[in-house]
């Protein structure tokens, strides 16, 4: 039986996530009204910008200790940047407190790490003040070495965590990924948080993550550090966690 205490510490680090094309106003409403009353709050509700005013009504609230994340340049990575930038000045109006957006895959594939970094460091200027993780969709990256070059241009570029994928291409975090990208960022000369996200539906594959995240940096998890998104793990943490 797994210790009460680690569930815990496992729900301190969800980003409940609800990322649902063609979703509606109501559907929003009765999502958020199903999430149960939690013995420790979540670090975060991650929905799209349409719904960030809802959302923050609903923890307003509910006084909820709880990030307000949202996407920008979701899924594909592919849109211009100067729609990115008004996107993320948008969704801080909005009150968004934290940024998930997407890597420019493609170009990285392509070989232009020199405009990756340039979009990098203007998406880090446009976003300064709220928490922001850029997203390098890690399952449509070929090799090793890929992986590790888009995590290192995201740490270079002031980012505040490396997430893994957007839960919308067939490959999403596996532990393979998640070993190159904490290699990465536990030899980076400065804090750098990890996002693990795209298919983590069970508490088993989320206490994986977890322990190879403190084992390689190190670290005991906290929400400063890493971050597990997650839309169907909590009720199965939930059943597990002691009434």
């Amino acid at each position: 039986m797994t210790n009460p205490l680690r569930l815990l510490q496992l729900l301190k680090l969800l980003d409940l996530t609800r990322l649902t094309e063609a979703d509606s106003q109501a559907e929003m409403a009765a999502w958020l009204n199903a999430i149960p009353a939690l013995p420790a709050p979540v670090a975060a509700l991650c929905v799209y910008p349409e719904f960030l005013s809802q959302t923050a009504d609903y923890l307003a609230a509910a006084a909820k200790a709880t990030e307000l994340a949202t996407v920008v340049n979701f899924p594909g990575g592919d849109q211009p940047l100067a729609e990115v930038l008004a996107d993320i000045a948008r969704c801080r109006a909005l009150g968004a407190t934290e940024i998930d957006c997407v890597l420019p895959y493609s170009q990285l594939l392509a070989g232009n790490e020199s405009e990756v970094s340039a979009f990098l460091t203007a998406v880090r200027e446009a976003s300064l003040g709220l928490g922001l993780k850029i997203i390098i969709e890690s399952g449509e990256l070929l090799t090793a070495q890929q992986v590790t070059k888009a995590t290192e241009l995201v740490i270079a570029s002031g980012a505040d965590f490396v997430k893994t994928s957007t839960g919308k291409v067939p490959v999403g975090c596996t532990l393979e990924a998640a070993r190159i990208i904490l290699t990465s960022i536990a030899a980076a000369d400065r804090p750098v948080g990890f996002k693990a996200s795209g298919g983590v539906k069970t508490v088993e594959q989320a206490l994986q993550l977890l322990e190879l995240y403190e084992e390689i940096t190190g670290l005991t998890a906290t929400r400063q550090g890493m971050r597990i998104g997650a839309s169907s793990l909590l009720t199965e943490l939930l059943q597990q966690l002691p009434r």
